[in-house]
């Protein structure tokens, strides 16, 4: 279920990276690429900062054809994802709770300290996103809007305070991934937004 939910994950964020590439007008290979490091490149940041080469992509292919087939399906369906918003939603919000615990995990591996593991998670869930809007020359919306960086800190507090009460890994991670979840849901429902700060 973790892998399912890693690869799901993956398909969102090659999803959401190929729709904004084509909002801004790019060729195929620029919509492609776009999708590509918006779907590894908090992964690929990570792995290369804690020195784990080569990065997971290129040790399993298959995330490189799950990106192929988000790209394609991007292409065909462009029309149509308007309608389908509520469920990208749910996808990327399951990434961001899975690939938070994934940059926790490889943290911890290598013993490193918990708010290292914390930026860890946090970078591996969101930095996908913010190469792509750098790309597409846009301010990261993680930096001006919404609180989704913040969510992933607040995951990573969550799971080292339950870690404490010696939870077996699998509650640890269920109960870590649906508070990133439901924070993340109830955030968009809401439209809970960190202030902005302004020159007077």
């Amino acid at each position: 279920m973790f892998h399912l939910l890693d690869i799901i994950g993956t398909i969102a964020f090659a999803l959401s990276g190929a729709l904004t590439a084509m909002s801004k007008k790019l060729d195929l290979f620029g919509v492609f690429i776009i999708a590509f490091v918006t779907a590894v490149g908090g992964g690929t940041l990570r792995d290369v900062m804690i020195g784990s080469t080569p990065v997971g992509w290129m040790l399993n292919l298959e995330y490189v054809y799950v990106i192929g087939i988000a790209f394609v399906l991007a292409l065909v369906f462009r029309k149509k994802f308007d309608r389908l918003r509520t469920s990208l939603l749910l996808f990327d919000t399951i990434g961001l709770g899975v690939f938070t615990l994934i940059g926790l995990e490889k943290g911890i591996n290598i013993g490193l300290h918990p708010a290292v593991c914390i930026a860890l998670g946090t970078m591996t869930a969101c930095f996908g996103g913010v190469i792509r809007d750098i790309l597409c020359t846009e301010i990261p919306v993680i930096f001006r809007k919404e609180i989704y960086a913040t969510i992933c800190i607040l995951g990573g507090i969550v799971f080292f305070i339950l870690k404490k009460f010696n939870l077996e890994n699998d509650i640890l991670y269920l109960i870590t991934s649906l508070v990133i979840i439901s924070v993340r849901l109830m955030a968009v429902k809401f439209k809970w937004y960190l202030p902005t700060l302004e020159n007077e």
